[in-house]
This record gives structure tokens, sequence and C-alpha cells, in this order.
């Protein structure tokens, strides 16, 4: 029981991780201490696009919060709040990967304009986070039952998860972004 929320939190700290490189990167960029690696970037941004918003948001919408919805009219607020979110996804990622479009074609006199995209796209993402960890995993674990529990964890726990497997491009992805972002992001030169 509970498993989709271990799943949940890992994933939520996959994508800390990568959103915090990004931010990193950035720093080091703007400190002089590495050169913009465009490509990087953008296989980071495609990781934060597909993951999420494409495996991760759905599955919490469609199971997590659906069978929450039915048992804590307290935990409705933060449902509808969340799932607003997850509908912005897409646009919120269309900004940034703007912003990345913009700094790749204007050089240097880019980097602030993506700074700021990733900052605000940062602040959102850690709000969104503990929002779930904070509010709704507390009242997900006081008022859904065994069985509500069963079915989440099968539908997190199922043959398609795009971690794993034959299919495991998202695990296949992160381990290349690791292996090529710069110290102390990863474990590139």
């Amino acid at each position: 029981m509970n498993k989709s929320l271990d799943i949940i939190h890992d994933e939520h700290r996959a994508l800390a991780a990568m959103l915090g490189g990004m931010r990193t990167l950035v720093a080091n960029i703007e400190a002089g201490r590495l050169k913009p690696d465009f490509d990087l970037f953008a296989s980071m941004i495609r990781y934060v696009d597909e993951v999420p918003e494409r495996v991760h948001h759905p599955k919490e919408d469609r199971y997590l919060f659906a069978k929450l919805r039915l048992r804590s009219p307290e935990a409705l607020p933060y449902i509808e709040q969340l799932e607003a979110e997850h509908r912005q996804g897409e646009a919120r990622i269309a900004l940034l990967r703007n912003a990345l479009n913009t700094y790749r074609q204007a050089g240097a006199a880019g980097l602030a304009g993506f700074k700021m995209a990733l900052t605000v796209y940062l602040e959102h993402e850690w709000h969104h986070m503990n929002t779930e960890e904070h509010k709704i995993f507390p009242l997900a674990k006081a008022h859904l039952t065994a069985d509500d529990w069963l079915e989440i964890d099968s539908a997190f726990l199922a043959n398609d998860n795009p971690w794993e497997g034959a299919v495991g491009e998202y695990a296949a992805l992160f381990s290349r972004i690791v292996n090529i972002a710069p110290a102390p992001v990863g474990l590139g030169g």
C-alpha cells in the first residue's frame, strides 16, 4: 500500500535533480566557468516536458486525484489547483523552450531571459511538488481505502512504466544527461 506515493516522490526527486542541474549550469555559465551547451539544455527540457507532463501528471490525475476526490472534500481545492497546473504544463514548457531558443540565437545577451524563464518554472514546480507531498499525500494516507490503494498502486506499477524494461526511454535520457552534463551537475567533462 502507498507504493504509488513512493513512486511519485521518486519522480519528484528526479525532476528536482534535473531542474536543479539546469539552475547550476546557468549559474556556472553566468560566472564564466562554463560555456552554454544548448543541446544539453534542450535534452533537459525534453526530459522535463515528457516525464512529468506526459507520464507523471496524467497518472496523478487519473488515479490518485480521482480516488481522493471521492473520499476527501478537504482535498478538493488542492486537487483543482494541481489539475489546473497540470493543464498549464504544456504552455509553461513552451515558454521555457522559447527562452532557450532565444538564448541560442542571441548568444550571451539571451542568458538573462533564459535564466528568468527557468527561475519562474523552477519556483512553480517546487510549489507544485510541495503541495502534492505536504497536502495531498497526508490526505490520501488518511482517507483512501485499501481497495483504492490497490488500484492506484497497480496503475503506478504497471508494465508501461517508461523508466523500466525495453521502453525505458526516460531512464536512458536521464542517464545520457547525467553522463554529458559537467560536474557538479553530472559526470561529463
